[in-house]
């Protein structure tokens, strides 16, 4: 399952992970966000210990939304290292290769 995180929780959780990470930001507002949210979940399962997903909400998190110059959500950025490695904008596929570019 998919982990909400906050601002605080970034560096840990994102920049400093030892597994490629997958960082949906998002708002509970937002339609298509909530239609990826299974999608998500899935991909969180099927990568365990592999990759993880975290989901950071725009509107309660904007500083780190702006760092990473999201503009408009769904947006996905894949962090490998602590540093974007690929993103993805609007909704996407559960079977996306997602990480295998990062594997």
């Amino acid at each position: 399952m998919s982990k909400i995180i906050n601002a605080s929780e970034f560096p840990t959780e994102v920049l400093n992970a030892s597994v490629p990470v997958l960082v949906d930001f998002y708002a509970d507002w937002c339609g298509p966000c909530k239609m990826m949210s299974p999608a998500l979940d899935k991909i969180s399962e099927e990568y365990a210990g592999k990759a993880k997903v975290v989901k950071i909400n725009v509107d309660e998190n904007p500083e780190v939304a702006q760092q990473y110059g999201v503009m408009s959500i769904p947006n996905f950025k894949f962090f490998k290292g602590g540093q974007v490695v690929d993103e993805a904008l609007g909704e996407i596929f559960a079977d996306l290769y997602i990480f295998s570019s990062s594997s």
